[in-house]
C-alpha cells in the first residue's frame, strides 16, 4: 500500500521531542497528530483512526505498554502498527514493549536521516520478531507488572477517597462553625434591637442614655462579630483564588509586633497570660504590605492564646536571618500539636480537635474560630514569598509541651528566604 499522506499518531509527553518528530513526519507529507499522555493519545486514536502509532514508553499515568495492551483490545486497532520510541534501552525494555503488543521497537534520539524510512517501513508491514520463549517469558512479566501497576492504581484511589471524605467531614465541620459563629453575634443583633424597639414603644418619651448606650454596644458587638466572620471567609477565598492584592511598602516590625500586642492585651490580662515581646528595633525594614502581616502574626498569636492554658506564657521574638530574612517566632506553652497535624493545621477549615468542644469566645482556653486563621496566615506569608511552619513534640493538656511558629520573611519581597 501507498504510504503517501498517512495518518501518524505520536503519544510522548515531551514537547521538544513531539515537535521534532512532527515536523520531520510532516515535510515528508504525513499526517501527524500529537498526544501528551496516554488517555488523549487513546481518545485521539478512536478519533483519527491513525495508520501508524509512535509512541514512548515512560509516559505519565499509564506507560506506553499499558497503553498498546488497551489500544489492542479496540476494535480496528489490533492490525495497527503500535511502535515504540524510546530513550529506555534497559535490558529487556525491547522484549516487553512487543509482548505487550507493540509492532516495532526504536530508540531516542531519533537519527533525523534515517527516521523516515523506519516509519516507512513499518507502515509497509515490517515487524520485530519475538521467540515462543521470548514471547511467553516477556508476556507473563508485563502481566505481573499490569496488576502490580493496578494494585498501586488502587491503593492511589483508595488513598484519594479517604482525602475526599476527610475534605467533606472538615467542610462539614466548617458550615457548622459559620452557623455557630454567625448565630451568636444574630443572637445579639437581634436581642438588642428587639430591646431597642420596646424603649421606643414605651410610652415614657424619654429614653435613658446609658440605656440607649447599653443597647448600641450590644448591636456593636454583634456586628463587630459577623464582620470578622465574613472577613475572614473572604480572605480564604481570595487567598485559594490567587486575589490577594498587596500593598507594598516599608514594614517596621516594631510597629506590626506592638500593635499585636495591643490587640491582645486585654485578654492576656483577663486569663492571666504573660505575653513577652522582644525588642524589634534593631530588625531590618521589610518592604511588604504592613496590615497584611499584622493580620497573619495576630492569626498565629491568637491561635497561641487559644491553645495555652490560663496562666500560662506566649514569647514573640526575632532575628537577623543573614541579613536575607527575618524570623519572627512566636512560642507559647500551650497544650502542643501532634507531629503527624503538623502540616494539616495550615489547611483550610481545619481545626483541631472536636467540633463538639466549640465555644463561642474566639479568645477562651481552646475557644472557637472558623479554623481559618493559620491558613489565612500562611497564604499572607507566602503571598509575601516566606514560609510558616510549626514545631512541638507532642499534644498533652497536662504536661503542655507547648509549640514554636516561625515566621520566615524576606527582606525585599522577590527574594527567597534562605533554609534554616
Amino acid at each position: 500500500m501507498s504510504d503517501k499522506g498517512a495518518r501518524i499518531l505520536y503519544i510522548e509527553d515531551d514537547h521538544a521531542s513531539r515537535r521534532l518528530v512532527e515536523r520531520v513526519l510532516t515535510s515528508r507529507g504525513y499526517e501527524v497528530y500529537v498526544a501528551s499522555e496516554g488517555l488523549e493519545g487513546i481518545n485521539l486514536a478512536r478519533e483519527k483512526s491513525p495508520e501508524l502509532i509512535l509512541m514512548d514508553i515512560n509516559l505519565p499515568n499509564m506507560d506506553g505498554r499499558e497503553i498498546t495492551t488497551r489500544l489492542r483490545s479496540l476494535p480496528n486497532f489490533s492490525n495497527v502498527p503500535i511502535v515504540a520510541l524510546t530513550a529506555n534501552i534497559s535490558p529487556g525494555s525491547r522484549e516487553l514493549a512487543l509482548a505487550a503488543g507493540c509492532t516495532g521497537f526504536m530508540t531516542k534520539p531519533i537519527d533525523v536521516a534515517t527516521f523516515p524510512s523506519d516509519v516507512q517501513r513499518f507502515l509497509q508491514g515490517a515487524s520485530d520478531k519475538l521467540t515462543a520463549d521470548e514471547r511467553s517469558q516477556h508476556l507473563e512479566l508485563h502481566a505481573q507488572n499490569l496488576v502490580e501497576r493496578l494494585e498501586n492504581k488502587v491503593r492511589e484511589l483508595r488513598s484519594a477517597n479517604k482525602r475526599l471524605m476527610e475534605l467533606d467531614s472538615l467542610k462539614s465541620d466548617f458550615i457548622v462553625l459559620v452557623s455557630h459563629e454567625l448565630r451568636t453575634p444574630l443572637t445579639l443583633v437581634s436581642g438588642y434591637s428587639h430591646l431597642l424597639a420596646e424603649q421606643v414603644n414605651n410610652k415614657n418619651d424619654l429614653i435613658p442614655a446609658q440605656s440607649i448606650a447599653g443597647i448600641a454596644e450590644g448591636l456593636q458587638s454583634g456586628v463587630t462579630r459577623m464582620q470578622e466572620v465574613i472577613n475572614e471567609i473572604i480572605s480564604v477565598v481570595r487567598i485559594s483564588s490567587g486575589t490577594l492584592d498587596l500593598s507594598l511598602g516599608p514594614v517596621r516590625l516594631t510597629k506590626v509586633i506592638g500593635d499585636v500586642a495591643d490587640t491582645f492585651k486585654d485578654v492576656c490580662a483577663k486569663r492571666n497570660l504573660t505575653f513577652i515581646v522582644d525588642d524589634f528595633s534593631e530588625m531590618p525594614l521589610l518592604q511588604g504590605d504592613g496590615r497584611r502581616l499584622q493580620a497573619a502574626i495576630e492569626h498565629v498569636v491568637g491561635n497561641a492564646v487559644k491553645y495555652t492554658p490560663d496562666g500560662g506564657s506566649i514569647s514573640v521574638m526575632g532575628r537577623n536571618v543573614k541579613d536575607k530574612a527575618v524570623d519572627i517566632i512566636i512560642q507559647d506553652t500551650g497544650i502542643g500539636i501532634p507531629v503527624d497535624e503538623q502540616r494539616r493545621i495550615f489547611e483550610q477549615f481545619y481545626t483541631l480537635g472536636a467540633i463538639e468542644h466549640h465555644s463561642t469566645s474566639k479568645s477562651a482556653f481552646q475557644g472557637g474560630g472558623l479554623g481559618l486563621g493559620l491558613a489565612i496566615a500562611k497564604g499572607i506569608i507566602e503571598a509575601h514569598n516566606g514560609r510558616i511552619w510549626v514545631e512541638s513534640d507532642r499534644r498533652d493538656a497536662d504536661t503542655l509541651p507547648g509549640s514554636i511558629f516561625h515566621i520566615l520573611l524576606p527582606i525585599q519581597p522577590g527574594d527567597t528566604p534562605p533554609m534554616i
